[in-house]
């Protein structure tokens, strides 16, 4: 399992040899954030899972900066986060919601945005404004709830079909 995924991840000298990257080379180039295994892989899963649901572009950033300070596989952190897409993260978005506002027992139903008005700007700007607020409290709520257990999920299935397949490899290593 290692030999597959150390053909898609990046190396080392890939961050020694590029020169944006180099005055944090101290950091970046710990040997544990390189290392793959089912701790280090669980990890950056869970941790790439986490902050896929980060809005923005600061998803990598903060995958990046957790991988850095838990000592857990880069590379992997990254690209786990890629699983919020512009197909995907509406879905996403709105399961949060549901969920926020199941757990803050807010029985209004789904607020739609007012609709946009040419005529009425600053109308629709502050409409809008007022929606995005009734909105953020269960959204955050839900996010924070759905990345936690999308997080655990990953942990736990990582290490399961790890444990699977180093099983499956000590049983043909057994039969030969």
């Amino acid at each position: 399992m290692r030999r597959t995924l150390k053909k898609y991840l990046p190396n080392p000298e890939s961050i020694r040899n590029n020169r944006w990257l180099r005055p944090f080379a101290a950091s970046l180039l710990h040997p544990r954030l390189w290392h793959l295994n089912r701790h280090s892989a669980a990890g950056a899963v869970a941790t790439g899972l986490f902050c896929g649901l980060i809005p923005g572009p600061l998803q990598m950033l903060a995958a990046a900066l957790c991988a850095i300070r838990f000592k857990i596989n880069l590379p992997l952190a990254l690209l786990t986060t890629l699983y919020t897409n512009p197909v995907t993260i509406v879905p996403l978005y709105l399961l949060a919601y549901q969920i926020g506002r199941w757990v803050l027992g807010d029985g209004s139903g789904f607020l739609s945005p007012p609709a946009f008005s040419a005529t009425d700007f600053t109308g629709w700007t502050t409409a809008m404004q007022q929606w995005m607020l009734s909105v953020a409290s269960p959204l955050a709520t839900g996010l924070l709830i759905l990345a936690t257990a999308l997080a655990a999920l990953g942990y736990l299935i990582t290490r399961t079909a790890w444990q699977i397949y180093l099983i499956t490899v000590w049983h043909k290593r057994f039969k030969r």
